[in-house]
């Protein structure tokens, strides 16, 4: 063509493509059961060998459903899906190539699978024909053997070697990651993938497989009933596994007066304002909890893993003793408290239930499973364009305090907040349905201690979506909550999102915020600046170990955040915190990153003993 021709050249990074609709295959198939199950998102990064599945999931945001939302990193794929899947009760769905794509997926799903979330891992292999000679990326049994690493990691994990397996597999693996709260993985060769679905669509209804049984032994309820009655100290201890119930168990300590606290997983199940409420037991604890639950005559601990966090480092005294009755959906942690007087096996909520129908006629006029309470509200603390949610507020409860230690120092350096202080204005700053995820380190240690979402509820009937503050507890993945961030914003719309993450974590996974700018998501990123990885300088102190590679470079994380298309402001002081002006953070449609200079040489709350730094800090 010459240089004069009136034919205007192509361009081709504006020119729309459209594609031509695909027959069905079995990487519809596959989403098309995602979709029956209420699966909004899958995340992961897109590949030659799982783009079939990538292919299928176009297809399906035009028509509305599932759709693909692009990490920068697999592991970030994972978290995002972690942090969908506890903020919408929904499975979480991630996905990679095969090879690298899929052994940089098995941080994510590790964390997930010791933190008991529903996550389902869908990796990619070579085309079948190609095991074995050597293909770009194999992973097969025969090289890289991806399958077998995600044997340890999750519980349920198969190749579908063939379309045919598909739909028996994939519902096995997803009812045990549901059901089990667990993850599961599937392995798909491409040229599988890509391959005629076997069906024209999903044979089965999953809704109807993952429907929760509501049965428990009525002889071991009679017998926990027994012991209640006879109890003249019981306490309730909740955790991150009874979030479902968490509702009903405070309606039931409101008809017996018992005392709560809650796990460092439970934290955010329960108003830290509650009269009943004593604070957190376990790892950055409140004293007054473990002195509550070693003078108890009868522990009833609800969805509790019995780890390290949980347990104060296996405290025989406060907890792992006779006086513990552990109730439990599945039973999964059973073993790790044998010495317990008694195990409850069952649906918690259910459980829980009978127990309050057993003991209403003895508590007439207590609150009802519908009641709610409004607490005393800050008028900066929320967004006042907001409709109030909640019906009228009971007159019969006490002015809302803290009925634990958690003082905070009120001095601020000059250049510089107290940890301590900053947690405390965050509970006070945004509004009362904002959800905190908190990044392991020493931020999760002051935030156990001194952070406090107030969501106004007492007591009533809860969907699952009530514990608003998270973290990675067992596993304890550095830069977590910044993937999880996204997929909990993804699912909580219009919902505030706070992560809190400490520098050095940022500092491993901060390019997930630039999906945050892609999807127009309200995050408010607030790092933790102290120049230095805290919980290694802390622990090489507390251990007396050679103080060495802590130290973190001088980084503008303003600007950093600025060049990735989000908003930033730097922070050394309360006033400069308190004039950003939180409700407006809130309603912006991206992310904002603060840049918080605290002070280093503040010491964690580790006032329980912790073998979490590889050794025992008794406070």
């Amino acid at each position: 063509m010459s240089l004069n021709s009136s034919v205007p050249p192509r361009d081709v990074a504006t020119e729309k493509i459209t594609c031509p609709e695909q027959p069905y295959q079995t990487g519809d198939l596959l989403v098309s059961y995602l979709e029956q199950i209420g699966v909004e998102y899958v995340f992961g990064i897109p590949g030659g060998a799982i783009d079939p599945l990538f292919n299928a999931l176009a297809r399906s945001a035009r028509r509305g459903g599932p759709r693909a939302v692009v990490a920068r990193h697999e592991t970030g794929a994972a978290f995002m899906a972690d942090g969908y899947a506890r903020e919408t009760g929904r499975l979480g769905v991630c996905c990679s190539t095969t090879g690298p794509g899929a052994t940089n997926l098995i941080t994510g799903v590790a964390n997930a699978y010791q933190n008991d979330i529903p996550v389902l891992a869908l990796t990619a292999q070579t085309a079948l024909p190609f095991f074995g000679k050597g293909a770009l990326q194999e992973s097969s049994c025969t090289s890289v053997n991806t399958l077998g690493m995600f044997e340890y990691c999750t519980s349920y994990n198969s190749l579908i070697s063939h379309p045919q397996q598909l739909e028996t597999k994939l519902i096995d693996a997803i009812v045990t990651a549901c059901r089990s709260r667990t993850t599961a993985h599937l392995t798909l060769p491409t040229d599988v993938m890509r391959g005629l679905a076997p069906v024209a669509a999903p044979s089965f209804d999953l809704r109807k497989l993952l429907r929760a049984p509501s049965l428990f032994d009525c002889n071991v309820f009679e017998e926990l009933c027994g012991l209640i009655a006879a109890a003249k100290n019981p306490v309730i201890l909740l955790g991150g596994g009874c979030a479902e119930a968490a509702g009903v168990i405070l309606e039931f300590a409101l008809l017996r007066n018992i005392p709560v606290v809650t796990t460092p997983h439970g934290k955010g199940l329960i108003n830290a304002y509650h009269p009943l409420y004593r604070g957190v037991f376990g790892f950055a604890g409140h004293r007054n909890a473990n002195v509550l639950l070693a003078d108890g005559d009868l522990v009833l601990a609800a969805g509790t893993v019995m780890g390290e966090w949980d347990t104060a480092g296996w405290d025989e005294k406060a907890l792992l003793n006779r006086r513990l009755v552990q109730i439990d959906e599945t039973g999964k942690y059973f073993a790790r408290a044998p010495m317990a007087r008694l195990h409850v096996q069952g649906r918690t909520r259910t459980v829980f239930e009978c127990l309050v129908e057993r003991w209403r006629p003895l508590g007439e006029g207590a609150p009802s499973y519908a009641s709610t309470v409004r607490l005393d509200r800050d008028p900066t603390s929320f967004d006042r364009n907001k409709d109030d949610y909640l019906p009228t507020p009971l007159p019969s409860y006490p002015p809302a305090q803290l009925s634990f230690d958690a003082e905070t120092s009120s001095a601020d350096c000059p250049n510089v907040l107290k940890p301590q202080r900053l947690m405390r204005e965050l509970s006070r700053l945004f509004p009362f349905d904002t959800r905190f995820l908190v990044d392991p380190g020493n931020g999760l240690a002051w935030a156990i201690h001194y952070l406090h979402p107030r969501d106004r509820r007492l007591s009533g009937r809860r969907s699952h979506i009530v514990n608003i503050f998270r973290s990675s507890f067992e596993y304890a993945s550095m830069g977590w909550a910044v993937g999880a961030a996204v997929g909990t914003a993804l699912g909580s719309r219009p919902h505030p999102v706070v992560c809190i993450v400490g520098d050095g974590s940022f500092l491993m996974s901060g390019q997930e915020i630039t999906v945050a700018v892609q999807e127009k998501l309200s995050i408010v990123f607030v790092i933790l600046n102290d120049g230095i990885l805290g919980m290694v300088m802390h622990g090489q102190r507390l251990g007396r170990s050679e103080p060495l590679g802590f130290e973190l470079p001088p980084i503008n994380y303003c600007e950093m955040a600025q060049a990735m298309g989000a908003q930033a402001f730097t922070v050394h002081s309360l006033y400069e915190l308190t004039a950003l002006g939180i409700c407006g953070l809130c309603r912006y449609p991206g992310p904002t990153l603060l840049d918080v200079r605290i002070d280093r040489e503040e010491i964690p709350p580790m006032h329980m003993r912790t073998k979490v730094l590889g050794m025992a800090v008794n406070n």
